[in-house]
């Protein structure tokens, strides 16, 4: 069996945003329909005796609320940014939260489900505070984004010939936050749903407390973090995909079924995992990995239970 694993574990899962909601799809139905399959999907897991610990993407979610924003601001204050990551994760954290009780209530399982409204914490000198990158929110014209860019000096930028768009930073995550909450939860046997969309990010005031702000965090690298933090020995990072390709999508993509960490490091300098899509969960599992976790595993939703026992998808080892 190929990457064989001792059960049963303890396990960070990173959920991609196909968990909530496929592309091109709309509406709360089809996002409930898709938490519940979801929900299903994990529950495997707990029967097989794994203790997990659930992270998730918001990219769409939060998308939404922005031009939500946008639509509506003659009628009400726009919020800004963290308070809109903070929205998708109540939001998300409750669907999920939902639909896992009710499956294990189906199975006959009693176990506590629990959001963690989680905050982490970034560098006020972060790099990335000086080069924004990040798309977020609605398409503008030339005209808007200038308006947009002199009024609130947002960063625009042109976005594959559709628009302008705002782009903010993506700093590193450095800290959990609520991890002790967290941890406490976590040990005492509940389920726990934290650090969604890579958490909202804050900053520490000089009188030590702590702000948000306008930014947002890439939800694989606060994954990672989580992961290192709680001491789960696995991430489990579930996406689109089956697994690892080299030369991925042409024709000649090869699907990598076992890589370890200078294997990783080595196709990422070669450009095989471009920044916009695998190159961050390669980047975070590297980092799991160095920072003492044991395994990492990237694969589809649906392969999650034979992911897990080394039967699907891409497992990264040191």
């Amino acid at each position: 069996m190929k990457g064989g694993i001792d059960r049963p574990l303890q396990v960070t899962i990173a959920l991609g945003g196909n968990a909530i909601v496929r592309p091109g799809a709309d509406g709360s139905a089809v996002q409930s329909a898709r938490v519940r399959a979801t929900a299903r999907e994990l529950v495997h897991l707990i029967e097989e005796g794994d203790r997990i610990l659930i992270t998730h993407g918001n990219g769409p979610q939060v998308g939404d609320i922005l031009v939500q924003n946008e639509a509506a601001k003659n009628l009400v204050p726009q919020m800004p940014l963290d308070v809109c990551g903070a929205e998708s994760q109540g939001m998300i954290g409750y669907m999920l939260q939902q639909a896992l009780q009710g499956e294990l209530g189906a199975k006959g399982i009693a176990m506590p489900v629990v959001t963690v409204l989680t905050q982490v914490l970034v560098d006020s000198t972060d790099p990335a505070f000086r080069r924004p990158t990040k798309p977020v929110g609605p398409f503008y014209s030339l005209k808007e984004s200038s308006r947009l860019s002199r009024e609130k000096g947002w960063v625009m930028v042109e976005d594959s010939g559709r628009g302008y768009r705002r782009v903010v930073p993506s700093p590193q995550p450095r800290e959990i936050v609520e991890s002790e909450t967290v941890a406490k939860l976590f040990r005492g046997g509940a389920i726990v749903i934290a650090a969604g969309g890579g958490g909202i990010p804050v900053v520490r005031t000089r009188g030590g407390g702590l702000h948000g702000v306008e930014a947002v965090l890439d939800k694989d690298r606060t994954a990672a973090l989580l992961a290192t933090t709680m001491k789960t020995k696995v991430l489990l990072i579930l996406t689109d995909v089956d697994g690892v390709y080299l030369n991925y999508p042409g024709p000649r993509r090869q699907k990598l079924e076992v890589l370890d960490v200078e294997a990783c490091e080595r196709h990422l300098r070669e450009g095989q995992f471009p920044p916009g899509s695998m190159g961050p969960k390669i980047e975070s599992a590297v980092s799991f990995l160095k920072a003492g976790g044991e395994r990492v595993v990237i694969a589809s939703l649906e392969e999650a239970v034979e992911a897990l026992a080394g039967r699907a998808g891409t497992t990264i080892t040191f």
